[in-house]
């Protein structure tokens, strides 16, 4: 294996240089320093080449390595069997709304459902629209997207091609925090801003994909993870590179695939493995970094008003809003000059949105609860 990890002598501060920032971006994200620190020694000399990661070919035995390795890791990662392939493909998750309903919904007689939550899943309707007949099963429109739905106001199409859904919706602060459908029924879930946060029984979907840019690594990368008996119902005469089939056969490097993207979710996933615990203790630290934020949201009488239900709030994305709108402009201007980014609201909705991906530390959460303790004290007072 040409591949090895960077020299973990090297001092962060020498490769990255000092932080003082806390990045709470909706997307891209924050990443681990350590993958940080790797990535960027990589740009000057990748591992066990003389190159730097951005010349090296992506026909190259050294970079199948690295795409194989990844493969692995999110197999280990999320329990996955050997009839589901792992695809990493380009065009982020917005391409998977066409490419989806073309694969699995173009010259049926059945539906499909979807299940329209927010901001983000409202965007994946009208391009399977293109494909076929949809049914919207649900949609929290009529409620300002601030809760999800309970199983009692879902109903199900059993002979429906597929279901659905996103399962965190990113811009208004909501997830799912259990799976839904039926098992007869194929499940599709968009997991952009969730995957890898916490455990999830992968075997019960047919096809998950997510878009790098929150918990994988930066832009320009989606991984696709689709059971293989899907490729049995792809009609014939797609383009080639909205072909799950052609992807499949050429392990993912059918053109000129974001080399760069790969590399850095490799070390993503090493990051992710080398964790005592994996998964599960992620999802520990994620919920004891949203339970303190959410914390100070409900003990702030009402200063901080959280913008999603209770029973629905997303570990990832925490989404509020201060008494005015003038005062949330003053607060993102103190919160940026104090180091705190990234937490300006989605246009569509406005206020602040925290998001907690997985490299962001408790560390930076706690100094941002301290900050708006002390901005809601002076501006109260």
């Amino acid at each position: 294996m040409l591949l090895t990890q960077a020299d973990s002598t090297v001092p962060r501060s020498d490769i990255v240089g000092p932080r003082r920032c806390h990045n709470f971006s909706g997307g891209p994200g924050a990443l681990p320093e350590c993958v940080l620190a790797e990535a960027q020694a990589a740009i000057a000399r990748a591992p066990g080449t003389e190159l730097s990661i951005l010349g090296i070919g992506h026909r190259s035995t050294w970079f199948r390595d690295v795409v194989d390795e990844t493969e692995q890791n999110l197999r280990a990662l999320l329990g996955l069997p050997n009839e589901y392939d792992i695809l990493f493909l380009q065009g982020g998750a917005s391409l998977q709304f066409s490419m989806i309903p073309m694969s699995l919904l173009r010259g049926r007689q059945q539906s499909a459902d979807y299940l329209v939550a927010g901001y983000w899943s409202t965007k994946a309707v009208p391009e399977a629209q293109r494909e076929g007949a949809v049914r919207v099963i649900w949609s929290g429109e009529g409620s300002g997207f601030s809760r999800l739905p309970h199983d009692a106001e879902l109903t199900y199409d059993e002979d429906a091609a597929y279901l659905h859904y996103v399962s965190n919706e990113t811009v208004e602060g909501l997830q799912f925090h259990r799976i839904l459908g039926l098992d007869k029924v194929r499940r599709i879930c968009d997991m952009s801003s969730d995957f890898l946060c916490r455990p999830i029984d992968a075997q019960r979907f047919s096809l998950i994909y997510a878009h790098a840019q929150k918990n994988l690594g930066p832009a320009g990368l989606t991984v696709v993870i689709l059971r293989r008996d899907l490729l049995e119902e792809i009609p014939d005469g797609l383009p080639s590179m909205l072909d799950y089939r052609r992807h499949v056969e050429m392990g993912s490097i059918y053109n000129t695939p974001p080399v760069f993207a790969i590399y850095v979710m490799l070390l993503v996933t090493r990051w992710l493995r080398r964790l005592p615990g994996g998964l599960q203790t992620m999802a520990e630290r994620n919920q004891a970094k949203a339970e303190a934020l959410y914390g100070l949201l409900d003990s702030s009488d009402g200063f901080y008003r959280g913008r999603a239900a209770a029973e629905d709030r997303s570990l990832m994305n925490v989404v509020f809003h201060l008494p005015s709108e003038a005062l949330e402009k003053q607060f993102l201007q103190e919160a940026e000059e104090s180091g705190f980014y990234g937490l300006e609201g989605h246009r569509s909705c406005g206020g602040i949105r925290a998001s907690l991906y997985n490299a962001v530390t408790m560390e930076s959460v706690l100094a941002l609860s301290k900050f708006m303790d002390e901005f809601r004290a002076t501006t109260t007072s």
